[in-house]
């Protein structure tokens, strides 16, 4: 295949939805001897949080001159960015390689088992592990996990490190509709001797966790016990252990972003007591303190002010409000929003409403997404209104800011018409 051709092919599996469990997973990862088994990885999980945190460590890697690969979803640019080499997206050649790969043996699983078709997810999964551990041979690998833990298509290989981020009620349908619930399915993550940096605030969570951790005779290294941040305006400092390192000052605003960097430090300085990797600590912080990441309170214009930010559940809202009040709390901001099923969108949409001057909403291209008219319903600002070309509404924007938020497969599509123009 092409890679028009192995693009068609993954995104074909859409289809067969989400299935979760990882049976096959390993059928195939056995299929193909086990590539999952020649990485150095770093497991990131969490409802929100996991990209930033992914970038944090990659970042901190990078800058100690160790080659990293990472695995994310979903992408914003462009599809080849879910499999990263040092921060830029594998090849087009490279996908169409690996594609060629996994295809086969996805079809004889449907053949030769009764474990069904693989999915969109699994894919692509089975083509990183596939890439780094085949094709393209990295010192670590830094995987995003999908959706949950437990029964996610990542949660297949052993990896040297693991990372919990924040928990919240999020695809509450699958992984269960309290905090705790989540916390147990999040906590599939941990392995054996692996130890676990995590943020969870909830304290019966915060006890199972231990609980899992004690089991399973593995480190836990916790947020607010172990590691203690304290925040300052816009900076921050952090301990742990004999560590203290004052004033960080990070590229990414918001406190949220402050505890997804507490997390990804302590996670090398963990890597490095234990002499899986020599870093400069003095280098480690500055390459955190300069990462960013795509759709993240991020700035796309700045006259007007446009800032896209994908706030996609409650959590991840109120991180939002939080950090527009602190930083945008006397500017007149216009909200932007559109949104995929099955989010708790009128608590959403309520707490967005708390900092918006007019709330506008819209729908975009994508088979979850839901309609203009049933978010304009759920919306109780009262000067809202519906637009149905988001593209011409934005280009065309005098207003003081505005904020574009929600789905980030919505994110995906203003980022990438922005793109277009700057290459045009």
């Amino acid at each position: 295949m092409n890679y028009d051709e192995s693009l068609a092919w993954i995104h074909g599996r859409i289809k067969f939805g989400i299935k979760p469990g990882v049976k096959r997973m390993e059928w195939m990862l056995q299929r193909l001897n086990h590539p999952e088994r020649n990485i150095k990885g770093i497991h990131v999980v969490g409802t929100n949080g996991k990209g930033s945190t992914v970038s944090y460590l990659r970042n901190g890697l990078n800058a100690n001159n160790y080659t990293v690969g990472t695995f994310t979803s979903p992408y914003i640019e462009t599809f080849n960015e879910r499999i990263s080499l040092d921060g830029r997206p594998i090849s087009d050649e490279a996908i169409a390689e690996i594609a060629d790969i996994v295809r086969p043996v996805s079809e004889d699983m449907e053949t030769e088992t009764d474990l069904g078709t693989a999915t969109e997810f699994e894919i692509i999964t089975m083509m990183m592990f596939v890439y780094f551990g085949r094709v393209q041979p990295v010192d670590f690998v830094v995987v995003e996990a999908g959706l949950g833990a437990t029964h996610d298509s990542t949660n297949v290989f052993n990896p040297v490190m693991t990372v919990l981020t924040s928990i919240g009620l999020d695809h509450t349908d699958i992984l269960g509709d309290t905090l705790l619930d989540i916390t147990k399915d999040k906590s599939g993550v941990i392995k054996s001797g692996v130890p676990l940096v995590f943020n969870v605030h909830d304290e019966r969570s915060k006890d199972y966790v231990y609980k899992r951790l004690e089991e399973k005779g593995s480190l836990g290294m916790a947020l607010n016990a172990e590691i203690t941040i304290r925040s300052k305006n816009g900076e921050f400092d952090y301990q742990y252990k004999h560590y203290d390192f004052e004033n960080i000052v990070l590229s990414m605003i918001g406190d949220h972003q402050k505890e997804n960097a507490a997390l990804a430090i302590t996670a090398l300085l963990d890597m490095c007591e234990r002499e899986l990797i020599d870093i400069d600590v003095n280098k480690t912080i500055e390459a955190v303190e300069d990462t960013t990441w795509s759709g993240r309170i991020e700035k796309i214009s700045e006259n007007p002010l446009i800032i896209l930010d994908g706030a996609h559940n409650q959590e991840a809202v109120e991180a939002l409000v939080k950090t527009m009040e602190t930083y945008y709390g006397d500017r007149k901001i216009t909200v932007l929003f559109s949104a995929v099923k099955g989010k708790p969108l009128g608590s959403m949409t309520d707490r967005l409403s708390e900092i918006a001057d007019e709330f506008v909403v819209t729908e975009f291209n994508f088979f979850k997404a839901m309609s203009a008219d049933d978010i304009y319903k759920e919306v109780r600002h009262t000067e809202k209104r519906k637009v149905d070309d988001f593209i011409e509404y934005i280009d065309t924007f005098s207003g003081d800011v505005l904020l574009v938020t929600g789905s980030l497969y919505f994110i995906s599509d203003v980022k990438q018409h922005f793109n277009q123009l700057n290459i045009t």
